[in-house]
């Protein structure tokens, strides 16, 4: 009785089970008013399935003290609470029915989700192929203009190379004109300062012999004059 007594009710259950061991209840004959079947006991309401042994169950309170009347009132108080509490267990639980229900839903629901990714898996992999293939081709239209501007850049220094080649050659060879014109003139002028310098010489030697041949003739004249004047010196003597 403890052991029943132990277990979790609901309120309801709970009060009924208090009050019925707490009131005793009229002691009656125990020729009953209905007959009892096999573990089972009649009342005026339809016939309920039980989940537990009742007969046994009432043979025990019996044995434990209780009339037949007390048994009756404990065991049809217990029935309900176990009732109840069976009634609140499957109201938590799940029916097989509904169980294969939402498996099939969640496979349904799977099934859509995986179709779902690979749809977007296969956007994302055409999107990222298109992307791809747009990066590509302006990559190719990259490098190309790249090429074109070396080989515009190329040309273009080729021919300010060739130009300043040009210009420099033409800047040599004018200088080469002028230093050969330099050359020319220098080669002229100590020419020309050679026959200067030759006419100076014989101008000077000119002058050498003149001035040599005036002494002379002076000497001479003095030479004469000396003898002349010894000689009429001497004839005055």
């Amino acid at each position: 009785m403890t052991s029943l007594l132990s277990q979790p009710t609901t309120s309801r259950a709970g009060a009924l089970l208090a009050m019925s061991i707490a009131r005793p209840l009229p002691l009656l004959s125990t020729r009953l008013p209905y007959p009892l079947s096999n573990r089972s006991f009649s009342t005026s309401k339809p016939r309920k399935i039980s989940h537990f042994d009742t007969y046994l169950f009432v043979e025990k309170l019996e044995k434990n003290g209780m009339t037949r009347k007390q048994a009756e009132g404990v065991m049809s108080v217990l029935a309900e609470v176990v009732e109840e509490s069976i009634k609140g267990m499957e109201s938590g639980l799940v029916s097989k029915a509904e169980q294969e229900k939402q498996r099939y839903t969640e496979k349904v629901d799977f099934a859509r989700l995986k179709s779902e990714l690979q749809l977007h898996e296969k956007n994302d992999l055409s999107l990222m192929k298109a992307e791809n293939d747009r990066l590509m081709t302006d990559v190719e239209k990259l490098k190309q203009r790249l090429r074109e501007e070396v080989t515009r850049t190329q040309a273009g220094v080729r021919l300010d190379l060739n130009l300043e080649k040009g210009r420099i050659r033409d800047e040599s060879s004018q200088q080469e004109l002028k230093i050969k014109e330099v050359d020319t003139r220098i080669e002229s002028e100590i020419a020309g300062l050679r026959t200067q310098i030759e006419q100076a010489k014989f101008s000077i030697l000119q002058y050498l012999v003149g001035v040599a041949t005036g002494s002379g003739a002076l000497l001479l004249a003095y030479m004469r004059m000396m003898v002349s004047f010894h000689v009429s010196f001497g004839d005055l003597e």
